[in-house]
């Protein structure tokens, strides 16, 4: 079978693990599927010349990116700055994508994607932390701030750093298949796959950790005990604050109420084991604290606009034979 060509674009400034996250899970396909060189892979720069990643670390590319010929996949990596204020790197950019068969961008190379107009009426996604600001510059994108990433006709984009992994891995799978996506994801030890539809970050992640100590222990003890009594009564016993206080200094210090922060953690919990377990959405809906399946439909239809059969049906992670 003929190598998939895989161009991915060099620049000063640019996030280097945003480079090799992808270009080491898609050098591992050619173990994974029995096919050395499944995909070829050509780093290229303006002038082909050395270019400094963000972190100080240098980078020599293969080729002048003037001189690249048609890829299978153009690759765009983020960096800082990503500004290209000539638009000769996005003008290459769009040059290239328009005989790509698909374009990836990682991270803020989303906002070289969009400079080049490659986003255009599209619904993209990039680093949580800057999505507020690709929607302002560029208004004609749907940005959406949570998944990690977002697969829009033939262009991909996709969150900070490690979602590029993610991205590549959904790649290889598309390509490849499933079991070579899982050997190359073993081998990197990393997850296969988190969901592009996933948050960027957890429930926990996403809230602040709590100033005060016991507020911190009541966190800890949502996440380790979802199936419990986590009403404001009875985390306020735990706190040793009156119900009223709890929910105050709650808010206050976490970013959320109480019942906002339990309902997100109960959540993560049914949708990791509807992807890792085979246990049935009836055990799932009493262990995460929903009581009733019908509880945990609603939560999940509210939120992911799928109900719990649905969603493990097209995110479960891999076959398995228990826990």
């Amino acid at each position: 079978m003929r190598a998939r060509s895989v161009v991915v674009v060099l620049y000063d400034g640019v996030q280097s693990l945003d480079v090799t996250g992808p270009v080491e899970v898609f050098a591992g396909a050619g173990a994974a599927t029995g096919q050395p060189g499944a995909y070829e892979v050509t780093t290229a720069s303006p002038g082909g010349l050395p270019v400094r990643s963000s972190s100080g670390l240098l980078l020599l590319p293969d080729a002048d990116l003037a001189d690249v010929g048609p890829a299978h996949t153009l690759l765009v990596p983020g960096g800082v700055p990503f500004e290209d204020p000539a638009g000769a790197l996005a003008g290459r950019i769009r040059e290239l994508a328009g005989r790509a068969e698909r374009v990836v961008s990682v991270c803020t190379g989303a906002f070289l994607l969009a400079e080049a107009g490659l986003l255009s009426g599209r619904r993209a996604t990039t680093h949580w932390a800057f999505c507020e600001q690709l929607a302002r510059r560029f208004p004609d994108v749907t940005v959406d701030p949570d998944p990690i990433h977002v697969r829009d006709g033939n262009v991909a984009t996709s969150a900070g750093v490690t979602a590029g992994i993610d991205l590549a891995l959904a790649l290889v799978e598309e390509d490849f298949g499933r079991d070579a996506a899982l050997l190359i994801a073993r081998h990197l030890v990393v997850f296969l796959r988190r969901p592009g539809n996933q948050a960027q970050f957890s429930t926990q992640l996403a809230a602040q950790v709590a100033a005060r100590q016991p507020l911190r222990e009541v966190q800890r003890w949502i996440a380790e005990h979802p199936e419990a009594d986590l009403s404001v009564e009875a985390l306020a016993r735990r706190s040793a604050l009156s119900p009223r206080h709890f929910a105050r200094a709650f808010a206050a210090e976490v970013g959320v109420s109480p019942g906002r922060y339990v309902d997100g953690v109960r959540l993560e919990a049914a949708r990791r084991l509807l992807e890792d377990t085979d246990d049935g959405i009836e055990e799932i809906a009493r262990s995460c604290g929903y009581g009733t399946p019908e509880a945990m439909r609603r939560a999940f239809v509210r939120s992911l606009a799928a109900p719990p059969a649905e969603y493990r049906r097209r995110f479960r992670s891999a076959p398995t034979g228990g826990h």
